[in-house]
């Protein structure tokens, strides 16, 4: 007999987790450059979409088609009934789309590690093999009765079994595909390569942190029986505290650290802290749970920064030390902190024994077999983009698009590929009478107006004054455009994730003003005054000659053109 309750909490838990590829690739469109995003969305959208297929192929069989010690078995098509691991009342396809979507998971975190640089086709093919082999097998060992189950390994929901999987994959494949261009200077120091999108980002480790409810709390796969209702509401407890935690212990740590506190560091300690706990999620308390958010909020920091700086490994997202490293140790700390088993609570280190056994074997498995398959692609297709290619950004020579976010370029796609088909109406353009413009000639001979292009450079607080003094000395028509900049100190020190940015843009307001009636000094000692506060950074400002104006609406030129009848202001 099924059960409609236990099989709907199932369902809602694949649902979650599925969710969780928009948050993966929100996470790392936003921690990289702008023009890798639409080659960063396709990988995250087509490692679930060759996934699924993947493992309804081949991947589900290996890991429950039987209850060998190393591999379950081969069971094309998923033909099989599993009807001797099936949960208590949950019927086969249910318990089949809920573990797809954790096989997922584990493949999409490769993806952020290596981003900025991978063939599109590489990608696709070793995301095909971590679904049909890498991770079944391992899977198999953990949750289908393989020979880490039968010591008693506990891995509730995935920290060894989903996270070390994609972060062993991660630190090996970035190793071998090589940083990013520029990420180290010829000394091997690191450079900050900040993400275009750090408010994107932010919503991807929102919708994660709310997915995680699911990836945790319905890995009961059964809703029945009020012990099990009663494990439902501290997995959920457990799961929040340990993110919330981690989140706080990485802020404090950074803002001690760099003097200030990193956003997108600290957004990479939600998710470690989520990491660390899936694996004992189910075992531990709640003050367990404490010390395992605040025990990962120091790994995701200093491991990062070690696996930056020490090992010069490029993970621009910081996969490796949030799935790899939180991964490994939350599934140790499980056997320190286990209410039941842990070394703690007065259980010896029996079980903590299995568990270090465990990630051991799990990531000599991973590490050799994706070793072995990036080597190849390395050797045959090739598993990097040209350096042109990077450059440039992978969206325009890998998909063949121009922008991820064409409505922010300079001029539409269309009006670039298709100007010659663009239809432009005949107007009559306002044009000077012969004597008009032998007047104007002889006019310019004798004037002394003088035209000059002011261009003023100056913290975006000042701007609401400065236009107020500009209005007061006749000044009504300017041009304003929102820059980033710095002068010769270049900017004030800053971090990102831990590496020294050594050119710190800082938001500027960028006034352009011509004058021909109005002298220049007048406009400059207005500016200045205005401006002025004694400390680096007031602003910059530039004078040009301006050659030649034409006003487009009514065909006058150079003094004229800049002339408005009703202009009312103190000269």
């Amino acid at each position: 007999m099924y059960s409609a309750t236990s099989t709907i909490w199932v369902l809602l838990g694949a649902v979650l987790v599925f969710f969780m590829q928009a948050g993966f690739a929100m996470v790392e469109t936003g921690f990289t450059r702008a023009k890798n995003s639409g080659n960063i969305i396709m990988k995250n959208l087509m490692d679930f979409a060759i996934g699924s297929t993947i493992f309804w192929f081949i991947g589900f069989g290996i890991i429950f088609a039987g209850s060998s010690s190393l591999i379950g078995g081969i069971d094309l098509l998923t033909q099989g009934s599993y009807t001797d691991i099936l949960p208590l009342g949950v019927p086969k396809e249910a318990f089949f789309i809920f573990q797809c979507v954790f096989c997922a998971t584990a493949a999409t975190i490769v993806s952020g590690a290596m981003a900025e640089r991978t063939k599109f086709i590489s990608y696709c093919i070793y995301s095909a093999i971590i679904s049909a082999i890498i991770y079944p097998v391992s899977a198999h060992w953990i949750w289908g009765g393989g020979w880490l189950a039968q010591l008693g390994f506990h891995d509730f929901a995935g920290s060894t079994a989903v996270h070390m999987v994609g972060g062993v994959a991660a630190l090996v494949g970035a190793k071998i595909l090589g940083p990013r261009i520029g990420k180290y200077t010829k000394d091997g120091e690191s450079r900050a390569i900040p993400g275009h999108n750090i408010p994107l980002g932010a919503l991807g480790v929102f919708i994660l942190w709310f997915c995680w409810f699911g990836f945790n709390g319905c890995s009961t796969v059964c809703a029945e029986g009020d012990e099990i209702i009663v494990s439902m509401g501290h997995i959920f407890s457990t799961t929040n505290l340990a993110a919330a935690v981690a989140t706080v212990t990485v802020m404090i740590i950074t803002w001690v650290k760099y003097k200030k506190p990193d956003v997108s560091m600290t957004l990479n300690g939600s998710l470690a802290g989520l990491v660390a706990i899936t694996a004992g999620c189910d075992m531990v308390s709640n003050v367990g749970a404490f010390f395992i958010g605040l025990i990962s909020g120091f790994l995701v920091v200093y491991g990062i920064e070690f696996i930056d700086k020490k090992l010069k490994i490029d993970d621009p997202v910081g996969a490796i030390g949030v799935h790899c490293i939180c991964g490994l140790s939350g599934t140790l700390l499980t056997g320190l902190f286990s209410t039941t088993d842990g070394v703690f609570y007065g259980y010896g280190f029996s079980f903590f024994g299995v568990q270090l056994l465990g990630v051991v074997a799990v990531f000599a498995w991973v590490a050799i077999t994706m070793g072995t398959v990036f080597i190849i692609l390395k050797n045959t297709i090739g598993l990097r983009v040209s350096e042109s290619e990077e450059i440039s950004g992978l969206d325009l020579p890998e998909h063949g698009l121009v922008s991820a976010y064409s409505d922010f370029s300079m001029l539409p796609v269309s009006l670039i590929e298709d100007s010659k088909d663009i239809y432009m109406p005949s107007i009559s353009i306002p044009t000077l009478s012969p004597e008009v413009q032998k007047e104007k000639v002889e006019k310019e001979l004798t004037s002394s107006h003088k035209i000059s292009h002011i261009t003023i450079i100056a913290n975006q607080s000042k701007f609401e004054e400065l236009k107020a003094a500009m209005n007061k000395i006749c000044i009504s028509g300017m041009t304003v455009t929102q820059v980033l900049g710095c002068g010769v100190q270049n900017g004030s020190t800053e971090y990102y994730r831990g590496s020294k940015m050594e050119i710190h843009l800082l938001p500027k307001v960028k006034v352009d003003i011509v004058v021909s009636k109005v002298p220049v000094e007048k406009v400059v000692e207005t500016a200045k005054k205005v401006l002025y506060t004694g400390g680096i950074g007031d602003g910059k400002i530039f004078v040009y000659d301006v050659e030649h104006v034409v006003r487009v609406r009514t065909g006058e030129e150079d003094y004229d053109a800049l002339q408005y009848p009703d202009e009312k202001c103190e000269m």
